[in-house]
């Protein structure tokens, strides 16, 4: 069994300090919970930065969940999360592509911008 814990975009990453060595996931919101299509809030990527360093090498993922594309994705992976969930950005038509190859190239595009950005991090 897993354990994870959900912050809202405005909870501060201190509300996780204590729990740190029982949890497997941290999922900082990077929208307010309740829809897709909202907005990306880019104000928690400095949080995704300082979980980062609280997670430091304990092997617990950092998952974000809210406003995911490609370029959020990116700049999520750069600030050092290694689980995106992405919904709109999925199941948005890709081009001339419709239905499962539409899909299968929109989580191909997240993946590479993902991908990407944790090379130059390397």
């Amino acid at each position: 069994n897993k354990a994870g814990v959900a912050l809202n975009p405005a909870q501060p990453q201190s509300v996780v300090q204590d729990i740190l060595d029982q949890v497997d996931l941290i999922l900082p919101m990077t929208v307010n919970p309740g829809f897709g299509g909202q907005a990306f809030i880019a104000d928690v990527l400095p949080k995704v930065q300082r979980l980062r360093a609280m997670i430091g090498d304990r092997p617990i993922h950092l998952e974000i969940d809210g406003g995911v594309n490609p370029e959020t994705g990116a700049r999520c992976v750069a600030a050092g999360a290694d689980v995106l969930v992405a919904g709109s950005a999925v199941f948005k038509p890709s081009g001339n592509l419709g239905g499962i190859e539409g899909y299968r190239a929109n989580i191909a595009a997240i993946r590479a911008a993902g991908a990407r950005a944790q090379a130059k991090a390397a």
